[in-house]
Parts: structure tokens; C-alpha cells; sequence
């Protein structure tokens, strides 16, 4: 009688510890490649990736150094401070904040306010002249992208210190100077800036436990799995896998910040930052592209190979 059919099932990548290791890499630099030519294809377009496996040690970084207006992707590093604070035990996560919209510029600290029209979450300035727990003002932070929230929450803890921390952390080129729609500081150049690199590394530094206590590490990563904006990098994913993220956004410039939990393994970190695409849907199709892409490369297809 024939022997029955054996399948065995071989990934496509092999990891940097095997004597594979050119092939391995040679992938990488494929999957660089790709994602250059698919950036190339928005003429002005700026693009910075940073994106490192923990499964495999693989990393793989493109323009992920160069600066880009951080928009609301200054709210992790703002985030992480509050709960390095409340670690420390100098804040509690249950405190209540007494809600304003008055705010001092950087520049003069001439009074500002902002406007719910253009804030995401607009359903916050509902809660002014309430006080209102810590929890639910980082939750509205990240989740909601509340501009609100998080200028109450930099006059808690303080931008100086949000970047020290971020600094301390290894993403040594961040800049957290201010609160958001502070326009003086804007028209003077006092912007918060960042790499993709940083954010990699501050994002890598919550999964891993480093940026805080692991409990405080956990929370965060709750927080950001709970994110409502999803039409970037967990658009360009499989159905059902989990995304813990931060996306930013200003005219002209859109990002995503991401750490990916596919099956059966241990997440990846991808960042991507994009500036100069006037429209935005052009922009959020070259996120989800690079998703898609990098996304193929960390989780290939398996192949069934008789014997």
C-alpha cells in the first residue's frame, strides 16, 4: 500500500539565530524595498517606518529618524508619565481633576481655549467645571484622541516631564513641549515633535514592561487596544487581530503607532508617520499598505511540501 500523504508545514522566514541568516536577511531588505517603491508612488510624500519584531529580533527602519510633527502621538509619552506618577504613588488613578478649558501658551502664557468643533471628542467638554477621575481623562486621551483631556493632563504632570521620561526611555529626539492647539507656540515653531524610531521605542517599552511597573505597563496596553480610530495599521490587517495603538493628525499629516499581536506568537511594533500628502485619504492608503506588507513579512503564508 502507498505511504499516506505526509504535509509539512515550514515557514517562509527563518529567525537571525539560524545559519540561514542571509536569506533572513535578504528578506528584510525585500520588504524595505517594497515599502520605499509603495512610498515613492505619492509624489512629496515624507515616510518614516520603524518596525521591530519581538518574536524574531528582526527591525527593520526607514527614514525613522527624521523628524515629523508628532500630533497626537505625543499623548503615549504624556501617558506614560502619568502612570510612572502614580507608580511613585503622587497620583492616583481614581483622583479626581477639576476640568478647564483655559490654558497658558509656552510662548507668553497668554490664556487659550479650544474648540469642542474640532476636538474628536467632543462629548468632553460636557464634563468642564466637573471633576473628573484620572483614569477616564487618559482614557479620552488615547482612546478618543481628546484634545481636552490631554491638556488637563499635561497641566497635571508636565510636558518637561513627559519628555524626560520619553528621554530616559531611549527615545532620545522626541520633543513634548506643549499642550495641543496652543497657536502662538505653532506660528513660533514650538512644535512637539517625533521619530519613528521614538515611538517604536516607547511603544516596545510598554509591552515589554520597561516604561513603567508591569501592572501600570498592562493598563496602558488596555488603553491602547481600546483606540477607536482604526482605519490605519489595523486596516491593513486580517480580521480579529488585536492592535494596541496611537494614530496622530493634522493637516497634511497622518501617523500610526502600533504594537501588532498576531496568532500564536509575540507582537510586533510598527510605526509609520507620514507628512506633505494633502489628502488624507492618499495618506491612510499608504499606512494600510505598509501594514499589509510588513504584516505578510512577520506572519508569511504556509506552504504544504510532500515528501
Amino acid at each position: 500500500m502507498p505511504l499516506p500523504f505526509l504535509c509539512l508545514i515550514l515557514p517562509l522566514t527563518l529567525g537571525f539565530g539560524s545559519a540561514n541568516h542571509e536569506p533572513h536577511r535578504a528578506e528584510l531588505d525585500s520588504l524595505k524595498e517594497r515599502i520605499g517603491r509603495r512610498a515613492a508612488e505619492v509624489k512629496g510624500a515624507v515616510v518614516g517606518v520603524a518596525f521591530r519584531d519581538l518574536e524574531t529580533g528582526d527591525t527593520l527602519f526607514l527614514n525613522a529618524d527624521d523628524s515629523f510633527h508628532a500630533a497626537s502621538t505625543m499623548k503615549v509619552p504624556v501617558m506614560i508619565e502619568l502612570y510612572r506618577r502614580i507608580d511613585a504613588r503622587g497620583l492616583r488613578l481614581d483622583q479626581g481633576i477639576l476640568l478647564v478649558n483655559q490654558f497658558g501658551s509656552i510662548v507668553d502664557g497668554s490664556p487659550y481655549a479650544l474648540d469642542p468643533g474640532t476636538d474628536s471628542d467632543s462629548s468632553a467638554y460636557g464634563r468642564v467645571g466637573a471633576r473628573v477621575p484620572v483614569r477616564e481623562l487618559i482614557d479620552r486621551m488615547i482612546t478618543r484622541s481628546s484634545n481636552l483631556a490631554t491638556n488637563a493632563l499635561i497641566e497635571l504632570v508636565g510636558a518637561k516631564h513627559a519628555n524626560a521620561t520619553a528621554h530616559e526611555l531611549g527615545a532620545r529626539n522626541i520633543k513634548v513641549l506643549r499642550g495641543v492647539e496652543d497657536g502662538k507656540a505653532f506660528r513660533a515653531g514650538l512644535n512637539n515633535t517625533t521619530t519613528a524610531r521614538d515611538l517604536a521605542v516607547l511603544l516596545g517599552a510598554i509591552e515589554t514592561g520597561a516604561a513603567a511597573s508591569r501592572s501600570s505597563c498592562d493598563e496602558m496596553r488596555d488603553v491602547l487596544l481600546h483606540q477607536e480610530f482604526n482605519e490605519e495599521i489595523p486596516a491593513g490587517l486580517p480580521a480579529g487581530i488585536k492592535v494596541a495603538h496611537k494614530t496622530g493628525w493634522i493637516t497634511g499629516v497622518l501617523h500610526d503607532a502600533a504594537i501588532v499581536y498576531p496568532p500564536a506568537r509575540k507582537p510586533y511594533v510598527l510605526v509609520v508617520l507620514t507628512r506633505d500628502i494633502p489628502d488624507e485619504k492618499v495618506a491612510r492608503r499608504l499606512i494600510v499598505d505598509i501594514s499589509r506588507l510588513v504584516y505578510r513579512h512577520a506572519v508569511p503564508a504556509r506552504v504544504a511540501v510532500a515528501p
